[in-house]
């Protein structure tokens, strides 16, 4: 056993890379008719068990103000706020090697299962929040889903170049378009 633990660690530069896997379900139901795909949850998130669960990261501001709705709080009112808006969220990766939440980091990714969520709903529109998410949704999804992506800027704190007024303007005139 401990031969194995030991398989799943690689030393890169004095940092430990380890094998992670994704640990929160897709929001989403039938109905659903737009989904924004994350790259893989970062270390909060995945001790949050939800998304964008690190308190710096600007999504669910930048969503709430998208749709007009109170910011929410809970685990509960998140998922209310997407799914009465028919939204969906995920993330592009299953599994990968990452330092920490560091997207420069990430390899060896397993991609969840895109296509399958797509085929249990009304799925017309991907959005990729940032370009990590893009571009795995590109290599690992894109062809057997059958719908282009739409490359959002990233509400991650990395993203310093853009303010919260920007990300909500450019995230407004993509999701709200059609």
């Amino acid at each position: 056993m401990l031969f194995c633990a030991i398989l799943n660690v690689i030393i890169i530069k004095g940092a430990t890379l380890m094998t992670q896997y994704h640990n929160i379900p897709p929001v989403y139901d039938k109905n659903s008719r737009i989904l924004i795909l994350g790259s893989f949850p970062s270390v909060k998130s995945r001790e949050a068990q939800f998304f964008y669960g690190h308190p710096q990261n600007r999504f669910w501001k930048v969503m709430s103000a998208v749709l007009s709705c109170d910011l929410p709080v809970t685990v509960q009112q998140k998922k209310l706020m997407l799914l009465s808006h028919n939204i969906a969220v995920w993330d592009v990766i299953g599994s990968c090697e990452i330092t920490g939440s560091s997207d420069a980091t990430i390899s060896s990714v397993v991609p969840n299962n895109i296509a399958g969520l797509v085929a249990e709903t009304s799925v017309t529109r991907i959005f990729a929040n940032g370009a990590t998410s893009y571009n795995m949704y590109k290599r690992y999804c894109r062809d057997n889903v059958g719908i282009e992506a739409v490359k959002l800027p990233s509400t991650s704190p990395a993203n310093a170049a853009f303010s919260l007024e920007r990300l909500i303007s450019e995230w407004k005139s993509q999701i709200l378009s059609q």
